[in-house]
């Protein structure tokens, strides 16, 4: 819960100056969740995941990068081939949990989506310490 509170407070400052964020999570019940918890405190987020058809995601990113939504959560972003520079924040959440895309490799690259913008921030956020 208190990762969640401190994702509203990356966020809106982020959004109110026009800027985009991304959150990564480890499965699409958990996508969906956080983009509903978001919905619910009035930023314009929606998710994507695998049963998300490859035409729809176009639709989705063109969205937000027009300011439809101010956040995509999503479980993998990095196969979207990404190139959003209004992306100012990226959130890992669960970073310290093994499964798909916890790699450091698949980290850094995540790390990668925030880095094209020039006040980019990335957060991992996470349960324990894993050295």
């Amino acid at each position: 819960e208190g990762q969640m509170d401190d994702l509203l407070t990356e966020i809106y400052p982020r959004i109110q100056d026009g800027n985009r964020a991304l959150v990564v999570c480890l499965t699409r019940v958990m996508a969906e969740r956080v983009s509903h918890f978001l919905n619910n405190r009035g930023v314009r987020a929606i998710w994507i995941h695998c049963d998300v058809k490859p035409i729809q995601r176009l639709r989705i990113l063109a969205a937000l990068r027009s300011g439809v939504f101010d956040v995509v959560v999503g479980v993998n972003l990095l196969r979207e081939g990404l190139d959003l520079p209004e992306v100012s924040f990226v959130a890992i959440l669960d970073a310290d949990k093994e499964g798909f895309l916890r790699s450091e490799s698949s980290l850094i690259q995540i790390i990668g989506r925030a880095a094209r913008h020039v006040n980019g921030t990335v957060v991992m956020y996470a349960d324990a310490h894993t050295g």
